[in-house]
């Protein structure tokens, strides 16, 4: 397989500018660059000087071109490349491009087809459009984090930045892709405002259907849907919430028959389910669990909490190529797979302003 080529993938042709600023700008560039679209990040001239190659999972599959945004040259090649673009992604504050000199107005002047994103934490508008958006207040404010009323403290937050990535990063791929497709029979580019808030509201949908039926209960207050620690040390994850799923869990545990066993559909029953299963877990280490829960027939929905590199390695995960090496580093590979027009692995992160000469004088030329 040839590696880290341009333009290998469904999105071959698509030119993407990336304005280097923020994570979920730099996610959206990473997803986009795996699918096969030509990715230049716009990176800050001042960057460039004595900047080091990093094994980058948030910065591999494009190239670098450095500019001075401050300077009148720095804005007017940004703009000839604006031109040539099919996408604009940029993660700034609300006004921050329109104070550069690159913002909506003015980009779509120069291309009408041009689809502009912009990712922020809280949109472009509204009071709250130039406060600070960290992945932790964004899902607190909006519901994502709440239990059902009277369970006490809201569950954690999840470790992969549900907000940021999910919510913002993803929903505003799925969001720029609609305006390409809009603009195949429109010939006409559009402004795409993503803010992390509304996106975390959509991805925090399902938390919002529990509450709405009567006598659901937030599933990750339930004794059968969380993690217990082995004797080892290590974790198992839980998630048998089917009855037939909690039926096998039980069976691999050899509860199905205890005495007097706890009633999993009554809440005020789950402190005593949660410490009998935690009592079995503990009497075994996580191997065992896992060849336990592994075997074919009886699915419980019962996995051990792996590493990154232990993950690499699961028979599944391997199966389908879920991970890739870039630049000598472990990193998860491009997620969905295309029949036709496979993506191919993604090049590693550029150092800032590695192919300015390159990209300038190839988008040059069209």
């Amino acid at each position: 397989m040839r590696k880290g080529l341009i333009g290998v993938g469904p999105l071959a042709g698509v030119r993407v500018l990336e304005f280097a600023g923020s994570a979920p700008t730099a996610f959206v560039g990473t997803v986009l660059a795996g699918l096969g679209a030509d990715v230049v990040r716009i990176d800050r001239a001042a960057a460039a000087p004595g900047a080091g190659r990093v094994a980058d999972p948030l910065g591999r599959g494009r190239r670098s071109v450095a500019l001075d945004l401050k300077s009148e040259q720095g804005v007017a090649t940004a703009l000839d490349l604006i031109a040539r673009a099919d996408v604009l992604v940029e993660g700034f504050r609300p006004g921050v491009s329109e104070r550069l000199g690159i913002g909506p107005k003015t980009a779509l002047e120069r291309n009408p087809r041009l689809v502009y994103g912009r990712v922020s934490g809280w949109g472009q508008d509204g009071a709250w459009a130039d406060r600070a958006a960290h992945d932790l207040a964004v899902l607190a404010l909006t519901g994502a984090l709440d239990t059902d009323p009277g369970t006490g403290a809201p569950v954690p937050p999840p470790s992969a930045y549900l907000s940021s990535f999910a919510g913002g990063a993803m929903a505003h791929v799925q969001a720029v892709l609609a305006a390409l497709y809009e603009r195949s029979s429109s010939g006409r580019g559009q402004v795409v405002d993503t803010a992390l808030s509304d996106g975390a509201a959509l991805v925090a949908t399902l938390v919002h259907q529990w509450r709405d039926v009567p006598g659901n209960h937030t599933v990750t207050d339930a004794p059968y849907y969380t993690f217990y620690a082995c004797a080892d040390g290590r974790h198992m994850a839980v998630a048998a919430i089917e009855p037939r799923l909690y039926r096998n869990l039980l069976d691999r545990l050899g509860l199905l028959d205890a005495p007097g066993l706890p009633d999993r559909d009554d809440p005020a029953s789950w402190p005593a389910l949660r410490a009998l299963l935690a009592a079995a877990f503990r009497a075994r280490d996580s191997a065992h669990w896992t060849q336990v829960f592994a075997q074919a027939g009886g699915d419980a929905c019962v996995v051990p909490v792996l590493t990154p590199a232990q993950a690499a390695d699961h028979p599944q995960l391997a199966a389908r190529g879920a991970f890739v090496t870039v630049d000598g580093a472990l990193q998860p590979a491009p997620a969905s797979r295309f029949d036709r027009t496979p993506a191919d692995v993604p090049g590693p992160a550029p150092l800032p302003g590695e192919h300015t000469a390159q990209v300038l004088a190839e988008w040059a030329t069209d």
